[in-house]
């Protein structure tokens, strides 16, 4: 009905905020890569800290660049196995 009309989560993936980039910058990576690769090996408070932003901000910006976060209750002796598809 509309050609040029965009969903909403198109529009937000193609902005990027000054302080995005700014951390961005500040890494000289994407955020795109840098969010989950933090997130695992640090978890949220500490990356908070580390980049000086507020813990919101940055679930914010996990929802924004479609990082799936999942918690996983392992019983003693199970491992867990992420893989990469493609």
């Amino acid at each position: 009905m509309y050609p040029n009309f965009r969903r909403w989560e198109d529009i937000l993936a193609t902005r990027k905020s000054k302080l995005m980039r700014s951390v961005e910058d500040r890494y000289n990576r994407p955020l795109e890569e840098l969010l989950p690769e933090m997130y695992n090996r640090m978890g949220l408070p500490a990356m908070a800290e580390e980049m000086g932003i507020n813990k919101g901000t940055i679930w914010y910006w996990l929802l924004k660049f479609g990082v799936s976060v999942r918690r996983v209750a392992l019983a003693p002796g199970e491992v867990l196995e992420v893989r990469k598809v493609g």
